[in-house]
């Protein structure tokens, strides 16, 4: 077992015990319905703790999910091996030693010392025969794969396959959509609500996937910006989010967090150069930044985070729906369909 099939195991087992302790409350006699605990007069509910753990709950379903997914895929390979050993009359291993591994892309000398020149930086040893050994097991077992999905493919083209799989009801988290920096109309069905640190890489790496999410759903999808820089690691960002607030003082948020997420340099005199640029006031923008006017909007953006289970940018709520880190737009596309398909549904 992989690593991160370990991972997603334990992840999805910690999820399971968490149903379970769930339910075993409910039937604890004694015990007021809902309630996950009381300290003195105040009850704990399990709906106030499953809102503090939301954001790694999502991740946990999300990885069990993505396991389900995987062995289920598995199984159904297994299976339609298994019809086509029988409908041949010889042996499963037969028909894998037949048609894949007799039809797999041999690997040759050439194909070793490609991969050896085009990987040299992460390769530690020589270019001795143990190295060039392991290159070509690896090369080889990489083609039996592809030939193994090409063949399993064929066959499930020829034989009806139905999944039911289906996802669970996302854990949603109560982000308030109406408060923030937006992008798109208040009637959207969907709101993408972003935790971002002006300074964080991967925050930096995500804004074209969310401007071509704007741009392909203009009228159905709302993005909203809140602020979450990590001081420790990236200590010029809070005074970047001030920044960007004092140009949402004069109406250009947008084309300030556009060009910050352009720079590196996020020291104070940058930030002032910056506003210039896109034609702020320059006097009230350097008297809004040097007042640290927005210091506390910053930190209460930062506290409430901290509260939903931020610990990390990019995090995003998506309807509620927690998302981590810097997504494909088809990740974005998928989720987003499925909460259109759900507002379609609830009208």
């Amino acid at each position: 077992m992989t690593m991160r099939r370990r991972s997603m195991f334990a992840s999805a087992l910690a999820a399971a015990l968490l149903v379970a302790c769930a339910a075993a409350l409910a039937q604890t006699p004694g015990v007021p319905a809902g309630a996950a605990a009381r300290v003195g007069d105040d009850a704990i509910s399990m709906s106030e703790l499953e809102q503090s753990a939301a954001t790694e709950l999502s991740r946990l379903d999300h990885q069990r999910q993505e396991l389900l997914a995987a062995k289920l895929d598995q199984l159904i390979g297994d299976r339609l091996l298994a019809q086509e050993a029988k409908r041949r009359g010889v042996s499963v291993d037969a028909v894998v030693r037949d048609e894949i591994e007799a039809k797999a892309a041999l690997v040759t000398d050439a194909d070793v010392t490609d991969f050896i020149n085009q990987n040299r930086a992460r390769l530690r040893q020589p270019d001795h025969a143990e190295l060039r050994g392991k290159v070509a097991d690896f090369l080889r077992q990489q083609r039996l794969t592809q030939r193994r999905e090409a063949y399993l493919a064929s066959l499930r083209a020829q034989t009806p396959v139905q999944v039911y799989l289906r996802e669970p009801e996302p854990i949603r988290v109560k982000v308030d959509p109406t408060v923030g920096f937006a992008r798109g109309s208040r009637e959207a069905p969907v709101t993408i609500v972003e935790f971002s640190d002006f300074q964080c890489q991967y925050c930096r790496a995500v804004v074209p996937i969310l401007q071509q999410v704007a741009a392909r759903y203009p009228d159905r999808v709302r993005w909203v910006f809140r602020d979450f820089p990590i001081e420790g690691i990236h200590p010029e960002a809070p005074l970047a989010h001030e920044a960007a607030r004092c140009a949402g003082d004069q109406g250009k948020f947008w084309p300030y967090h556009d060009l910050l997420f352009e720079q590196t340099n996020l020291a104070p005199d940058a930030l002032k150069q910056y506003a210039a640029q896109i034609g702020l006031d320059g006097g009230a923008f350097a008297q809004c930044l040097d007042s640290r006017r927005h210091r506390a909007g910053v930190v209460a953006d930062v506290e409430l985070g901290s509260r939903l289970g931020v610990t990390g940018t990019p995090t995003f709520f998506v309807n509620g729906r927690p998302m981590i880190g810097n997504l494909p737009l088809a990740e974005f596309q998928s989720v987003i369909e499925r909460e259109l398909t759900r507002a379609a549904t609830t009208k």
